[in-house]
């Protein structure tokens, strides 16, 4: 093994050094075996990303070849391998992580949305020669993704192979760094299905497949494919534990207009959700079964797909006699509009966030002023500590980031045995953190002072604070997009011709995914309206490199606000509740209106937090001063 004989090398204090060595050895045995592998079938290029045949965004472990190939652990990201060279494309949320993971491991760095970056496509074609294959694993692949590929390298003169599957061709390096499998289990983290209560999702699922059927009817189409784990748990009732840090399960799923099926691995079924499935009339067949169905369609069949959503194997399985109607799924945007339940869920679950967010934070004060040693790793874990506390906590809704100083610029950063930083009474900390409750899922940043804070950190913060209410305070008329507000919470920034790179804001799931589409709010227009119902994030951001990093997030709801002669408007109602860091904010800089919203959010959080506290925290949230 691999891992064994690097340790064996090692002295006791060399352990930290040794295992950097050790991942720089392994993803190096990993990109040799793949080019052995190019080379023996003639293939010039491979391109390979971050997915799961469901495109999901977090993956289980047997999942992650990108992370493997390259040593990035980045939530997004494509590999491009050579002979030759090697390229990675992320975005500017990991510009500064992948700067160091990427360091001496010969793979070129790529910043996304940069002038003059190439996309890889263009990368590709720029350095093969015409009559080049580029291979991919088509199960990794939207079907819209591949056919835009499709159409770049038949123009350029190159081929495109969507059968070049890693997860099994890699195999034979898995003996050579610890017995890590690359194989496909079907669904290798799954510890059980279970019924999600009618009392937490508000609509049974025998009702939503009827909402579903009537949208099938209305896209001109006979069938729905839904390859979305999280479409699939919403629709069905269901979740699980197939992926870490969403409660979801492994699985395929048809409805037609007088049936329904889910693939699944049986193994994962207890009697109760066999018996649900049969009492919603719900057919179980095996998970890889779902290539057999689709191959079987008939000519006269019109299938409804999402190609955004569904992976090009799958689509290749559909017999081309067959009609595809491709539109957007309409589980996705029936997910996306919460109903009234869900929303009482939501505000339930964001009162017993609050509550756990207060009482770390809380303790983190006591803690750093009686010299008790705190570091990023361990703060994070009290966070975690604190939410199982609560009632109905299920788990994290995506892993904590706690950036201490110049880690705060890294602005999806998580803390390594080698990175992570002692906490001290100076700087700034940022807090990304989330909660899986069974009534909702949470999303909250915050920045604070961990010391004296300086004259360009209050300014930047207050800069920061203006956006962000900004956006909680914006009135908008029916059919305006989320891009449409992007710019409000840049203003205060592009002002003083500062900004940020990732989105503003992105849907938030009920007791699903962290990041849900397709509402969001980012520069870039998707054509999606905000309606009322719809769960966000409101998130502006300022990152400094070297110095920190500045984030303030709450979740909002989108609400109607009035109707008048010239239309329907709406609002957001913010939903997170936790303090904002008065010491760091320059309060000359605030407007009236600023400052009223700011003073009646801190009374709202401690009168809708107060009754559940201690005595201590009661007087710690309490001591924010009206401005």
């Amino acid at each position: 093994m691999l891992l064994s004989t690097v340790m064996s090398l090692s002295g006791k204090g060399e352990t930290t050094g040794l295992l950097f060595l050790y991942h720089h050895l392994q993803n190096n045995l990993y990109l040799n075996k793949l080019r052995e592998m190019m080379q023996s079938r003639n293939i010039a290029a491979c391109i390979i990303n971050s997915s799961d045949p469901h495109l999901s965004q977090y993956v289980a472990d047997n999942w992650k070849i990108r992370e493997r190939i390259s040593g990035f652990d980045g939530s997004a990201g494509t590999v491009v391998v050579l002979p030759e060279e090697a390229g990675l494309w992320t975005d500017s949320r990991y510009f500064l992580q992948a700067e160091m993971q990427l360091e001496n491991s010969g793979i070129l760095l790529f910043k996304n949305g940069l002038p003059d970056v190439p996309d890889y496509c263009s990368w590709i074609i720029s350095n093969s020669k015409e009559g080049s294959i580029v291979g991919i694993d088509g199960r990794l692949f939207s079907t819209h993704k591949v056919e835009e590929m499709k159409e770049k390298f038949t123009a350029a003169g190159l081929a495109l192979e969507t059968d070049f599957v890693l997860t099994e061709a890699l195999t034979d390096a898995h003996a050579l760094t610890d017995g890590v499998t690359l194989s496909h289990p079907v669904s290798n983290t799954n510890t059980g299905v279970f019924i999600y209560d009618e009392k937490f999702a508000g609509i049974s699922c025998s009702e939503k497949i009827k909402i579903i059927r009537q949208k099938i009817e209305e896209a001109k189409a006979g069938i729905l494919l839904l390859t979305g784990l999280d479409e699939i748990a919403w629709t069905f009732n269901i979740r699980g534990n197939s992926v870490e840090y969403n409660p979801v399960t492994t699985a395929y799923a048809t409805i037609a207009t007088d049936s329904a099926c889910i693939f699944i691995d049986d193994k994962e079924l207890t009697p109760e959700v066999i018996s649900y499935f049969g009492q919603n009339r719900i057919e179980i067949l095996p998970y890889l079964s779902v290539f057999d169905f689709l191959s079987k369609l008939s000519p006269e069949q019109h299938i409804l797909i999402d190609k955004q959503k569904v992976n090009y194997a799958l689509f290749d399985a559909i017999p081309k006699s067959v009609s595809v109607v491709a539109k957007e799924s309409p589980a996705g945007m029936l997910k996306a509009v919460k109903n009234e339940t869900e929303i009482e869920g939501v505000r339930n679950a964001v009162i017993k966030d609050g509550v756990a967010l207060i009482r770390a934070f809380y303790r983190l004060e006591k803690d750093l002023e009686a010299g008790v040693k705190v570091t990023e790793s361990s703060f994070a874990e009290q966070l975690k500590i604190c939410r199982a506390e609560q009632k109905d906590f299920f788990g994290e809704s995506f892993p904590a980031i706690t950036g201490y100083a110049s880690h705060g610029a890294i602005v999806h950063y998580t803390a390594t045995p080698e990175s992570d930083a002692e906490l001290r009474p100076d700087g700034l900390l940022l807090v990304d953190s989330g909660g899986n409750y069974f009534d909702g899922t949470t999303d909250i940043t915050r920045t604070i002072a961990l010391g004296k804070a300086t004259k360009q950190q209050k300014t930047d913060y207050t800069n920061v604070l203006k956006g962000h209410i900004a956006i909680a305070t914006a009135i908008f008329p029916e059919g305006t997009h989320g891009a449409q507000l992007d710019a409000l919470a840049r203003r205060p920034l592009w002002d003083n011709c500062l900004n940020y790179g990732h989105g503003t804001g992105h849907g938030v799931g009920h007791f699903l995914s962290v990041h849900e589409g397709p509402q969001n709010i980012r520069t870039k227009d998707n054509g999606v309206e905000l309606k009322p119902g719809m769960l966000l994030s409101n998130e502006p951001g300022l990152y400094r490199k070297d110095e920190y990093g500045i984030r303030l997030e709450n979740m909002i709801l989108v609400k109607e606000y009035m109707e008048t002669e010239f239309g329907r408007f709406f609002q957001f109602e913010t939903l997170s509740l936790f303090p904002f860091d008065l010491q760091l904010i320059e309060q000359d800089m605030l407007s009236e209106k600023e400052i009223k919203w700011l003073n009646d959010y801190h009374v709202a959080v401690y009168e809708k937090l107060a009754p559940l506290l201690s005595e201590g925290e009661k007087k710690w949230v309490g001591r924010c001063p009206q401005l």
